[in-house]
């Protein structure tokens, strides 16, 4: 499996390649910003782009699908339960002092259980509500993978003090959903550097016994 996650943005999200060697296809997660940096990308490892799959509705991970989508042809799918994010994006950019880019509704929305992703390589949704209320993460149980959003974050969690916010779903979607997972798993994170869940089970403050927000 091709695996390319490179900042991009204001804010520096993670947005990330996924491609099949074989097939040469791809899906992107989170194309937030810089859309000609992503098509470059693309292009390097001659991947053609069948999936666009954003795991919440905030400015900065659902930024540029619409212009990836018209690049490319290819779908978006993002939880219906961010939608009314989307109807903010004029807010959202004020609050970062930038543009105001373009959205739309996805072309269908990303479920709890759903499997998507790639010829070889799929992945199952998991709904993780309270950083936003469409909050989802993508599990690649063969790979041993999972692309967190702003659910989970290398020593963190993703803040609850927005819009659709809500902190005791957050911890709840955390220890319910995430810590379920393999120690071993890999994350890739909304921001940040990597880490896995054994090492975030061990070590991150707002994951031990008795934490409340």
């Amino acid at each position: 499996m091709i695996l390319d996650s490179f900042p991009v943005g204001p804010l520096q999200c993670n947005c990330t390649i996924l491609g099949d060697e074989t097939t040469g296809e791809a899906m992107v997660v989170d194309p937030g910003d810089n859309v000609p940096q992503i098509l470059s990308r693309l292009a390097r490892h001659k991947l053609t782009l069948k999936q666009i799959v954003v795991t919440h509705g905030h400015i900065d991970h659902v930024g540029g699908a619409v212009q990836l989508k018209r690049a490319t042809g290819a779908p978006i799918l993002l939880n219906q339960n961010d939608l009314p994010l989307l109807t903010m994006m004029d807010m959202q950019a004020n609050w970062l002092g930038i543009p105001t880019p373009e959205v739309a509704p996805p072309d269908a929305s990303a479920e709890e259980g759903m499997i998507l992703g790639i010829a070889g390589h799929t992945a199952r949704i998991l709904h993780t509500p309270g950083h936003t209320q469409g909050s989802i993460c993508l599990h690649f149980a063969p790979e041993h993978l999972l692309l967190a959003g702003d659910t989970l974050f290398a020593g963190s969690i993703g803040r609850t003090d927005l819009p659709g916010g809500d902190g005791r779903q957050i911890l709840r979607s955390l220890h319910d959903r995430l810590l379920a997972l393999p120690d071993g798993t890999r994350v890739i994170p909304g921001h940040g550097p990597e880490t896995t869940i054994g090492r975030e089970r061990e070590s991150n403050p707002f994951l031990q016994p008795g934490v409340r927000l």
